[in-house]
């Protein structure tokens, strides 16, 4: 989801106490604060605590709750969704939380293309949002849609945003204030957020007295500092540090079930949203059958087992198995992809692409086939991943120079097409329309990687008419069949090879906390959720009897909140939505 960070007043701060602050492991460096340019999965994880949406993700089954809204409505045509804000919400300031709020939000990002790098593909169907009074809010939307346009946008209070002349400017980094469970006191780039509750919070103030994310370079750091009790809460385990911790005194693990899949893109000629060439990919990459050779040659079941030793699902498309009404592609399609490293250099003969005396193969200009592999130096998979994949390509006459790099330059050179393979992930929100809609011909950034978000730089004609049927679809059984198609055609134009879904292999201290609210119930994550329940419900085990089963706190300590994102560096991507790890939300 495409949220930033809150803050509270520090008139607020005075009123907190410091008897129990849950100390969370933070693998990711915060790439801003501001919530319509946020999109590091660091910025969107903890901003989801910050600002609320108009509906939520519930924590039992990721179904579509109240959030800002109590309740909404739609008219018979699908067109306008009527949305009901309570009397008596307030912003943590203390002023009062109306429709006015959510009008200038969604018109500030539909007006103004700097505010929609985080969700501007969420607005493209909206025609009008008109505020009739302070409890009502009206959506007129284009064409009917399936997804509920009230999810996902984080609201930011208008008496704040509406005074600033460039708001895509605003730092957004000290006592700001937020409608969600917590809110940001202050900022100290690549150290640390400070957050405190928001005691005006609607649905109650949680037990715990404070939660800390802290930043540490690497898991095995991150072990450590949960064996000595630095850390609370800590997820991305490696397997074999997840195995060493099992059966610790006062450490509890949990597999939790990902959102995410871990991916190998390729850049098939990125474009702007001019349609004038961008970066520097390898031209070669322009063709799909060299592409889908490239896919061929490399074993993801081998990745699975040994890169994560099995802990995760063989990768299909996009989709992970945490939703299944979208899950899944035909054997046919999934067949294009099937390692089969004879049939990949078969294909590249076929295609022209002919040997060098060493063994690589020439581009159709006759240049030697080198690729570029680009991976982050945060997450020890890439660079094991990489040793695979070298020699794999080496094997059907492809050369391949591996960099690992900080997950900035990650970022920011995969955003302007800088790349000619990478290692990459997205985090999925329940409902895939924002997945979908960053693959679309009206999806890509500008010259400079602002403005709109494209997922692999590529669309397609048959793409987008998928797209719009799926979002425009109201019967969910023929919506799911759409939106399967849409997902089997990226796979398809081979431009990102799913190799796996990642288990969320988290661990806590026992002896401190209980009472975390999975997502989804029993067999879902603590961390990284479409949402704050798994923080939220934190109760410290004096309070609870050492349980995770999903119970929520009775709400009676002010908060404070505490992000250290240490000076060690590193940043992992996270494009909202979602989403997600490797990571672009």
């Amino acid at each position: 989801m495409g949220f930033s960070i809150l803050a509270a007043s520090s008139s607020q701060a005075a009123t907190t106490n410091n008897s129990k602050v849950l100390k969370v492991f933070l693998g990711q460096e915060i790439d801003s604060l501001n919530p319509f340019i946020a999109i590091f999965q660091s910025s969107t994880g903890v901003g989801v605590v910050q600002y609320e949406s108009l509906v939520a993700y519930a924590a039992k089954d990721n179904a579509v709750v109240p959030g800002i809204a109590s309740k909404w409505t739609t008219s018979a045509d699908g067109l306008t969704w009527t949305f009901d804000i309570p009397k008596g919400r307030v912003w943590s300031d203390g002023k009062p939380l109306t429709s006015k709020d959510v009008a200038w939000t969604y018109n500030a990002i539909m007006t103004n293309k700097k505010l929609q790098a985080a969700n501007g593909g969420l607005v493209t169907n909206i025609k009008s949002v008109t505020a009739d009074g302070d409890n009502k809010v009206a959506f007129v939307l284009k064409s009917p849609q399936a997804a509920n346009p009230g999810a996902e946008i984080p609201i930011v209070p208008e008496h704040v945003w509406g005074k600033l002349p460039n708001p895509d400017k605003f730092a957004n980094d000290k006592n700001d204030v937020g409608s969600g469970p917590f809110v940001v006191k202050s900022y100290n780039q690549g150290q640390s957020v400070q957050m405190v509750a928001n005691k005006h919070f609607w649905r109650g103030v949680p037990k715990a007295s404070g939660l800390t994310f802290i930043y540490y370079k690497n898991t095995d750091a991150a072990v450590q500092a949960l064996k000595t009790g630095e850390l609370d809460v800590v997820n991305r385990l490696e397997p074999a540090q997840f195995d060493a911790l099992k059966g610790q005194k006062h450490i509890t693990t949990n597999a939790g079930t990902g959102r995410r899949y871990q991916a190998l893109a390729l850049n098939p000629g990125a474009k702007d949203a001019t349609g004038a060439p961008l970066g520097d990919g390898n031209p070669a990459l322009k063709d799909p059958v060299l592409r889908t050779a490239i896919f061929r040659a490399i074993d993801s079941k081998t990745l699975l087992a040994k890169v994560i030793q099995g802990e995760g699902t063989l990768g299909q498309t996009e989709v992970p198995p945490v939703y299944p009404a979208y899950f899944g592609i035909d054997d046919a399609d999934a067949a294009k992809h099937s390692f089969d490293p004879a049939a990949a250099n078969k294909m590249l003969d076929e295609a022209g692409y002919k040997k060098g005396s060493n063994g690589i193969r020439l581009d159709k200009k006759g240049k030697p086939l080198n690729l570029r592999l680009m991976g982050r130096t945060s997450d020890a998979t890439h660079a094991q991943m990489a040793d695979y994949v070298k020699p794999w390509l080496k094997a059907i006459g492809i050369g391949v120079k591996t960099t690992m790099t900080s997950d900035d330059r990650v970022n920011v050179d995969s955003t302007v097409g800088k790349y000619d393979m990478y290692f990459t992930g997205w985090g999925l929100g329940p409902d895939p329309d924002f997945q979908l809609s960053i693959n679309t011909c009206d999806s890509f950034p500008n010259k400079d990687g602002s403005g709109a978000l494209s997922e692999n730089n590529w669309c397609s004609p048959e793409f987008d008419k998928l797209f719009k049927a799926q979002h425009t679809e109201l019967d969910k059984t023929k919506r799911a069949e759409l939106v399967k198609q849409a997902f089997a055609t990226l796979y398809n134009a081979s431009v990102s090879d799913v190799l796996y879904y990642r288990k969320n292999l988290e661990a806590y201290r026992s002896d401190r906390w209980g009472g975390f609210a999975k997502q989804p119930a029993g067999s879902g994550s603590i961390m990284e959720q479409n949402g704050y329940w798994g923080y939220y419900s934190a109760t410290p085990a004096s309070a609870s009897s050492d349980s995770d089963s999903g119970g929520f706190p009775a709400w009676a300590t002010i908060l404070i909140v505490v992000v250290v994102v240490g000076a060690v560096g590193g940043v992992v991507v996270a494009r909202r939505r979602g989403a997600s790890a490797d990571d672009r939300e």
